[in-house]
């Protein structure tokens, strides 16, 4: 801006204005999200294994309805899928948060895998069964909204 003083122009002296704060860099885009990810696909690791375990120590009486169920009437057997299951969702959090690419790939394929076995948990505790699933879903949103190649 400009002001004229005695027939010459003068430059008027502005105040200076709050500048917006700077964006974030392409690394930093949906960060948070990647380590929700990573966090949830090591905690839902974790209680895999703790139900691997229960299941291979367990040695009380076992539902009426578990000869129907997915896996068989052996407890043995869900010990045994439990526990793959939960080397591959703890394996998939620790590359995530390494920030390896092909982690995302295995990240996929782990949420899906915690989402399909936490419905072997459904006819017994429906809500928690739920939850996991919920979980996953939000994992396999990080990875495929954030989890993509990030721009130099």
């Amino acid at each position: 801006m400009t002001t004229t003083m005695h027939g010459t122009r003068v430059p008027i002296e502005t105040a200076p204005t709050a500048s917006a704060p700077p964006k974030p860099a392409a690394r930093e885009t949906g960060s948070g999200w990647m380590v929700f990810a990573g966090c949830m696909l090591g905690l839902a690791g974790f209680m895999r294994m703790i139900d691997a375990w229960w299941a291979f120590v367990y040695k009380g009486a076992l539902p009426d309805n578990l000869q129907n169920a997915l896996l068989g009437s052996h407890l043995s057997t869900y010990a045994w899928t439990w526990l793959i299951v939960g080397v591959v969702l703890l394996a998939s959090s620790f590359l995530l948060l390494m920030g390896s690419q092909f982690a995302r790939w295995v990240g996929f394929f782990a949420a899906t895998l915690g989402a399909l076995s936490a419905m072997t948990w459904m006819p017994y505790y429906p809500i928690w069964s739920l939850t996991y699933v919920a979980v996953a879903v939000m994992v396999f949103y990080a990875l495929a909204r954030y989890g993509g190649r990030q721009e130099a």
